[in-house]
């Protein structure tokens, strides 16, 4: 099966990484660059989740001060 793991911007892909890892280290996920096997799924899951609350904050911020989503 083929990844899902596409970026649509690929210059983007260090970006989120970074991101990743911030928002892995403000909930207190020990997140390391490499195997992370040791990790549950909830710990995964909600770094994930946590990125998606974040960027769409942001968005919405974004929008409320006239900015447009392209």
């Amino acid at each position: 099966m083929a990844s899902r793991n596409r970026n649509v911007v690929p210059q983007a892909r260090e970006a989120l990484d970074r991101f990743k890892y911030e928002v892995a280290s403000e909930i207190g996920v020990p997140l390391k660059q490499g195997y992370n096997g040791d990790l549950t799924s909830a710990q995964n899951g909600s770094v994930g989740g946590y990125m998606v609350k974040k960027l769409i904050e942001s968005a919405e911020q974004n929008m409320a001060n006239g900015n447009t989503l392209k």
